[in-house]
């Protein structure tokens, strides 16, 4: 037999038996493989094609609510930074934001080789003016006194910044209705607050009053409904301390089925303070860390900037901002466990707990929405900095109503947002729905 007749021969058999010319056993088309079926994935509408989940399991109302620009006499104006957000229901969202900023349009780009090479202003595609940095007062880092906080936004040289030219202090407190209108102007408060930084109604308070925490003037405001009176102030006006009558820049509160409720004690506080329905201190746990940011004694604290209750457990969890850890403790503030979050950079700016016993927070280090387990284990996040409606920067507040709508407040972007859930979205990727008890 030649040698060219030896080589066709193989190849004939090769090819009856399913072995290429690179030698590889494969198996006849009959026999092959179905492909497998693809994964259900993350997405958050199961089986949508081509999605990026940029908003999560929502969609964004573009334009809610509207801007103060559009308040007589404000057309110069808008937003400063968005610290705090209640939905009391789908018509009445409570809005908070440190005063008024210039409404300014986005400026062409412009290059800086004074600054460096090859460095220009604004960058395409990302915010370009950070509200919280330019917005009144200064002072708003953990540690910093508030009684400087007017002598930090000046400016330590010229050119200093302007009341009434670089920002304002005006509506301090609003409220929106689901169309996004402008139905309420608190401006009569705007004099007693100095930093506003949270908004609430107690779940379990028949007479939806509305709480206003203020952590440069170091007290808790307790208004009627309508906003007509201010019925209670809890802590000691622009006095800090760590006892009965005293915070120290409180942040954030959280209520418990009884009607008592938590503070977060708070910037420069390194405690959580416990409180009866009627506003008398019950206890307080907690106390000063090594300032290190990375604590891991229990009990001790950094920066407490979020506190929420389980209401099944009675579990409190706190924010342990500045440690980059959540801790809990049960109702009389004994230590329970924690858990790490193990992302760096990091640095939580709220925690809330729904209806669907899932925790929700925001990580101003990585611009992300998340939401964990009670035990700290990932369902889903969401989220992306960028210059568009429902991108988020620096979400300080959110809050959801008893249609599921959820509403956000940045200091950062200096605005507020409303989300709508997607048709068909995975519920465990929504965030949970707020706890109603005494009223709906």
């Amino acid at each position: 037999m030649s040698k060219g007749v030896a080589v066709v021969l193989a190849l004939v058999i090769g090819l009856a038996v399913g072995v290429p010319l690179g030698g590889r056993l494969m198996p006849a088309d009959t026999e092959r493989e179905a492909p497998a079926a693809a994964p259900a994935g993350f997405a958050a509408v199961p089986g949508a094609i081509g999605v990026q989940d940029l908003f999560g399991a929502y969609d964004v109302v573009e334009g809610w609510p509207k801007d103060i620009s559009s308040l007589p006499g404000h057309d110069q104006w808008t937003w400063g930074a968005g610290q705090g957000i209640f939905a009391e229901s789908p018509d009445r969202v409570y809005l908070v934001s440190r005063g008024e900023l210039p409404a300014l349009k986005e400026p062409p780009t412009t290059k800086l080789p004074q600054v460096g090479p090859s460095l220009q202003f604004p960058i395409g595609g990302l915010p370009w003016r950070s509200a919280t940095q330019t917005a009144l007062p200064g002072a708003g880092g953990t540690g910093q006194d508030p009684e400087k906080g007017m002598e930090i936004w000046r400016g330590a040289k010229p050119p200093y910044r302007e009341v009434g030219v670089d920002a304002r202090w005006e509506h301090t407190v609003t409220v929106a209705n689901r169309a996004g209108d402008i139905i309420e102007e608190w401006t009569q408060w705007d004099k007693i607050t100095k930093r506003p930084h949270s908004i609430y109604v107690s779940p379990y308070d028949p007479e939806k009053h509305v709480w206003l925490v203020d952590d440069h003037m170091h007290v808790i405001y307790k208004f009627t409904n309508d906003g007509k009176q201010l019925v209670q102030t809890i802590g000691t006006s622009g006095v800090p301390g760590a006892d009965a009558t005293h915070f120290n820049r409180p942040t954030f509160m959280a209520w418990a089925p009884d009607g008592s409720f938590y503070v977060a004690d708070g910037y420069n506080g390194t405690r959580v303070a416990k409180f009866d329905a009627s506003g008398k201190f019950l206890l307080e746990f907690g106390q000063a860390g090594d300032n290190s940011g990375d604590e891991k004694r229990p009990g001790y604290m950094n920066n407490v900037h979020g506190v929420a209750v389980d209401v099944e457990t009675g579990r409190v969890f706190v924010n342990d901002r500045q440690n980059h850890r959540v801790q809990i403790f049960d109702a009389n503030g004994q230590y329970q466990s924690e858990f790490v979050i193990n992302q760096r950079p990091s640095s939580l700016h709220l925690i809330q707990i729904g209806q669907d016993r899932q925790i929700v927070t925001f990580d101003q280090g990585t611009q992300k929405m998340l939401k964990y387990d009670l035990e700290g284990r990932l369902v889903y996040a969401w989220g992306t900095a960028a210059d568009l409606p429902g991108s988020l920067w620096g979400v300080h507040g959110i809050s959801t109503d008893q249609e599921g709508n959820l509403y956000t407040a940045e200091v950062n972007a200096g605005r507020f947002q409303k989300f709508t859930p997607r048709a068909g979205a995975n519920p465990a990727y929504l965030v949970g729905k707020p706890i109603y008890s005494a009223w709906k």
